[in-house]
């Protein structure tokens, strides 16, 4: 078989096709790690309205697994990074829960309430503030936050009562709530009742005579109260979403689960605090958490329930709740 010659020019040309080709390719691969599309890539960050790397691959890593199994088929899945703050005052709030739909490259952060936890007076203090959580945990009546791998689960609507809406008219306040299943150190969601709800509650209670309601008793009584919306405040350990924001997530996941990460779980705060106790800012490369929080808060702390639960469990028997009062008359007709 006779061997063409190939000019010395064309085979320099093929090899800087390839060169660039390679490139480009190495290029395209850094900027999707762990196999992240471009287009979401492109929100990753530490910045407002983005989402850091390591809660991104997490979610995306547990949504890919869950749909693997064939446990969701839900194009759209969640996380939540608990370690930006909350309420960034001036009211405007922090925007730290994420809707992904790959399937038609949406991104959309949003913002979310984290576990106000508790102040047992003169035994432990494991309490949150408004703007940023210090403390995490997954014990029963903690009211903290539990990080880690969650699926929806089924909704319940309930009635919580009547509000005033204008001058002698009345609206019905429900209120549905998503039931969270957990993993792991967040296997006792259920128990714990975990999920996910609007940020509004009815304060203030009384009865009302009007018998001619779809809600009286057999009195004829029913539940008034102020309509209060604490989307910038705390929860009871539960993801509460601002109205808006709960009116598209909720029919979302009906009948249709999906996954939801909640960073950080306690194999970071861990991290962490090891790090702060050095007394170093955090590398580059080590362990994430928001930066304005972590100077705030100065070191995190998570609570296992084995630690936690005997503590509360205790303090419940020391202080025992009054006995409950009857909801009072209103006074205004």
């Amino acid at each position: 078989m006779r061997l063409r010659s190939v000019p010395l020019g064309v085979v320099t040309s093929l090899l800087l096709v390839v060169i660039a080709l390679t490139a480009s390719v190495r290029s395209f691969a850094a900027l999707r790690p762990s196999g992240v599309p471009a287009w979401l890539q492109a929100h990753v960050g530490e910045g407002e309205g983005q989402i850091a790397q390591v809660v991104l691959e997490r979610a995306r890593a547990l949504y890919l697994k869950k749909v693997g199994e064939g446990a969701v088929k839900n194009p759209c899945y969640f996380a939540m990074d608990a370690t930006r703050p909350g309420d960034l005052g001036n009211g405007e709030l922090g925007r730290r829960y994420y809707i992904i739909c790959e399937a038609n490259q949406s991104f959309r952060a949003v913002s979310a309430g984290h576990g106000g936890g508790r102040n047992l007076k003169g035994v432990v203090d494991f309490a949150n503030g408004r703007r940023c959580a210090k403390n995490f945990g997954n014990a029963m009546d903690s009211e903290l936050t539990a990080g880690g791998a969650y699926m929806t689960g089924e909704e319940k609507t309930s009635f919580k009562g009547y509000y005033r809406v204008g001058a002698k008219q009345d609206a019905v306040f429900q209120r549905t709530f998503v039931q969270f299943d957990g993993e792991g150190e967040a296997a006792n969601a259920r128990q714990r009742v975990i999920g996910g709800h609007a940020a509004q509650v009815l304060r203030g209670m009384c009865l009302r005579k009007s018998p001619n309601r779809s809600y009286a008793d057999h009195d004829g009584y029913v539940p008034f109260g102020k309509l209060v919306d604490y989307a910038g405040g705390r929860s009871n350990g539960c993801t509460s979403w601002s109205p808006a924001d709960a009116e598209r997530i909720v029919p979302m996941v009906k009948d249709n689960p999906t996954t939801l990460y909640i960073y950080p779980e306690s194999r970071d705060i861990a991290a962490i605090a090891q790090a702060a106790a050095t007394g170093r800012s955090l590398p580059a490369a080590g362990p994430y958490w928001n930066a304005s929080c972590l100077k705030e808060i100065g070191s995190p702390k998570f609570w296992p329930r084995k630690t936690l639960e005997p503590i509360i469990a205790q303090y419940k028997k020391d202080h025992p709740k009054p006995p409950p009062q009857p909801v009072p008359i209103c006074k205004e007709p």
